[in-house]
């Protein structure tokens, strides 16, 4: 199932603390071609997140994308999201799926260790996730990961691979090029003077591969 629905851009909600602010962006993203969205927002409240991960979860299904929520996999039941994305510090994969069920999609972070995308995907993750490629705004202390890491993972894993960390649509497309399914961006697309039209920028690089 992940193998089909992560791909193409994957848009990682900014910190908006205004939920109708935040709809208006990841509409225009979600017109821009974005296929795959995660709710991530670390400034709000318990109630406050809830909120806006039901009305983005509406969102994403009126537009038919895949749709995650990043740390909580008890949130992403409660607004039946598509799955949840796992950090180092989040649970392990085994327990997420004891919430979610065999149906949901688990992506796990792996940084810049391939030994962590293969302990991932041995204990049932759909999809990794390699980055810092580039210097990234949204954590700028983040560990960097070598391209070259998205080749050696596409040759051994049969899961789909998402690169983030200070991706533009210039830098995008060597990262497609060495094996990887799905762009995650943050900076680049909210600080976009146009969202959507940076959301079919980045879609369109999936094009040229």
């Amino acid at each position: 199932m992940a193998t089909k629905q992560i791909s193409g851009l994957y848009a990682i909600t900014p910190d908006e603390s205004n939920t109708e602010e935040l709809l208006r962006k990841v509409r225009l993203a979600l017109q821009g071609g974005a296929r795959v969205l995660q709710y991530r927002n670390k400034i709000a409240g318990t109630e406050l997140k809830l909120t806006q991960a039901q009305a983005l979860s509406d969102l994403c299904k009126e537009f038919k994308v895949t749709y995650l929520v990043n740390d909580d996999a008890h949130l992403a039941l409660q607004v039946n999201a598509d799955g949840v994305h796992l950090g180092n510090d989040d649970g392990s994969v085994s327990l997420a799926r004891s919430v979610l069920g065999e149906n949901k999609i688990i992506g796990v972070s792996c940084y810049n260790e391939l030994r962590l995308a293969y302990e991932a995907v041995r204990q049932g993750a759909d999809y990794i996730a390699f980055g810092a490629f580039f210097v990234s705004n949204s954590k700028p202390a983040a560990k960097k990961a070598e391209i070259k890491l998205l080749s050696a993972a596409r040759m051994q894993l049969d899961v789909p691979i998402v690169a983030i960390g200070g991706i533009t649509q210039i830098n995008g497309g060597a990262l497609i090029n060495a094996g990887a399914d799905s762009l995650a961006v943050i900076s680049a697309l909210w600080n976009a003077p146009d969202i959507q039209t940076s959301a079919q920028e980045f879609s369109t690089l999936f094009s040229r591969v």
